[in-house]
């Protein structure tokens, strides 16, 4: 089997809003995550967002000119690695989480605007032990708007 052909194999999805909660433990408003697309476990995640006008911090950013603020479109970059974090690595339903830990070479270079849909294309680039590292991007019809590497750390939630 060629790589391609095999890499057609494995990939799984969609998942619907259900299934993004049920990877995820974040609701709204900071859910920046509706809908994954399909993923390639250990290797790649398409996940999009429906950005709408009445997303709460358009409010604030900015009036006359909303434009989606570039540290919510790496932490949409971030949910997706999430996503792909807990499928790849069979975490749904254990109590772990992915922990954010860092953000290296993020570049904005277009603004996203209400009415756009973000495709988030997310790859794992290295994973040792409980950490992991991701690269990705968020592109608006074919269009790169942003981009960024992503460090996260697999954990047990704090204790209460």
């Amino acid at each position: 089997m060629a790589e391609s052909e095999a890499t057609l194999a494995e990939t799984r999805g969609p998942l619907d809003i259900r299934g993004v909660m049920a990877a995820l433990p974040h609701r709204y408003p900071m859910l920046l995550i509706d809908r994954v697309v399909s993923y390639v476990p250990s290797t790649s995640i398409h996940a999009v967002k429906a950005v709408s006008i009445n997303e709460p911090f358009f409010q604030g950013h900015f009036p006359g000119r909303p434009i989606m603020p570039g540290v919510l479109i790496v932490e949409a970059i971030a949910q997706a690695a999430g996503i792909l974090a807990v499928e790849s690595l069979g975490l749904a339903g254990t109590g772990k989480l992915v922990y954010f830990m860092g953000i290296e070479g993020a570049k904005f270079r277009s603004p996203i605007e209400p009415g756009c849909l973000i495709d988030f294309h997310v790859e794992f680039t290295q994973v040792r032990g409980a950490i992991c590292k991701f690269a990705g991007k968020a592109i608006v019809d074919g269009k790169l708007c942003a981009e960024a590497q992503c460090v996260a750390m697999i954990a047990d939630p704090p204790k209460d």
